[in-house]
């Protein structure tokens, strides 16, 4: 347990740290890839670039700071951060890396004012939340390594098929190369993909798992990013993937993490409503799909958003899972169709309103799980909201680092 004068001095500069939190989340990466290089390739440089990971990191930091003297608040993010962690295969030994910098980017941008009992005190609560994180990354690893076919780090994997979905979304079928037995997942995880890129080294990727659990190989759907102008190139990873991995090639992956799961007790309860935005649609997919695999009769609705018919993946696919459920429900919404679009293909045409979601879903009884891009997702939690749903019966995903999705427009 962390000290009463700990608990005190972090709650009193709580206030100081927070209005200078991303300064310090900054500095701090600039300190860290100066001073440990080894330890930038765990990091989406992408994020750096627009900021998004110091916003989250300075987020975190301020959430700790905040409930230092109640953590049990924090378990959540905890599992998500050490979900992640695992994800990149990240040990007990990089946390002293990350603390030594960390104090240090605090000096620097509070000079004066982090005297020795302020940095000692951040140093404590820093160990005490390090030492949580570690010991929750060695269970996920231990639980990893014990399962049939389990593994940590990287495990090369073949390509079997490579499938279009849409014009931007591509699948990939993805079968051990030494054919030894598949581990299985929770619907809604993710694994990682490893890719030496010839031009431009990066960190992993994490993609979701797009297809039902308990398969003889692993699917992951990627969407082609494209840069925002011009002038900004598109996804690194995903244009490899798209342009130059292709049947019978190998890559590298990490094994099934992530904490935004279907929690089949609750499903077999209430009705699951499952909303997708884009490439949101691939973790709520798998979760579709085990809820059919699973002959669960609770009632299923599946409303997806994309912007017309030519970039909409798993129309198909989700049709034919309706097909085998008796009460499972699929509406489609397109916010800039072709005029073809609005005569066929979708149920509305625009953006998912709580109107909307009053119309199609039964939202007071409901089990709600929420992806997309991050407009959609505070759009979507804003609307629940409106009708009065429990935070409690949401949940949802972030691609990239977690923010609060009020911040998220």
């Amino acid at each position: 347990m962390l000290s009463e004068q700990t608990v005190a001095i972090v709650k009193e500069i709580t206030p100081l740290v927070a209005a200078n939190a991303e300064t310090i989340t900054r500095r701090f990466y600039e300190r860290m890839f100066e001073a440990n290089p080894e330890v930038r390739a765990f990091f989406n440089q992408a994020h750096q670039h627009t900021g998004g990971q110091q916003k989250a990191l300075a987020g975190a930091i301020c959430a700790y700071f905040t409930h230092i003297d109640n953590p049990g608040v924090l378990m959540p993010a905890v599992e998500l951060i050490a979900q992640k962690h695992c994800s990149l295969n990240i040990k007990a030994e990089h946390y002293p890396i990350v603390g030594e910098n960390l104090l240090a980017a605090i000096k620097d941008v509070m000079g004066d004012a982090a005297t020795p009992d302020i940095v000692d005190a951040v140093g404590e609560a820093y160990q005490f939340l390090a030492g949580i994180l570690i010991s929750r990354e060695a269970d996920i690893y231990q639980h990893q390594q014990s399962q049939p076919g389990g593994w940590t780090g990287k495990r090369p994997f073949v390509v079997q098929r490579k499938v279009r979905e849409s014009s931007e979304v591509t699948s990939f079928y993805l079968r051990p190369a030494d054919d030894e037995p598949l581990p299985t997942f929770l619907a809604g995880q993710y694994i990682t993909v490893h890719i030496d890129h010839p031009k431009t080294p990066t960190s992993p990727r994490n993609y979701s798992l797009s297809d039902c659990p308990d398969q003889p190989h692993y699917r992951i759907s990627v969407k082609r990013e494209k840069g925002q102008q011009e002038s900004v190139p598109g996804g690194l990873i995903s244009n490899h993937l798209h342009d130059s991995i292709d049947a019978g090639q190998t890559v590298d992956l990490g094994p099934p993490c992530g904490e935004f799961t279907l929690d089949l007790v609750r499903s077999a309860e209430r009705p699951v409503v499952l909303l997708a935005g884009g490439i949101g649609v691939t973790p709520l997919l798998s979760m579709a799909k085990m809820l059919v695999k699973q002959a669960i009769d609770t009632p299923v609705y599946f409303v997806q958003a994309a912007r017309n018919s030519d970039v909409h993946a798993f129309a198909n696919e989700i049709e034919e899972l309706a097909g085998r459920h008796d009460d499972f429900t699929y509406k489609v919404l397109y916010d800039i169709p072709p005029d073809a679009d609005r005569d066929r293909g979708c149920d509305h045409v625009g953006f998912l309103s709580a109107d909307l979601i009053g119309q199609w879903t039964p939202y007071a009884d409901a089990d709600f799980y929420f992806c997309g891009p991050k407009p959609f997702m505070a759009s979507v939690e804003s609307a629940l909201e409106q009708l009065g749903v429990d935070p409690s019966c949401m949940r949802y995903e972030f691609f990239g680092p977690k923010q609060e999705l009020s911040q998220a427009t």
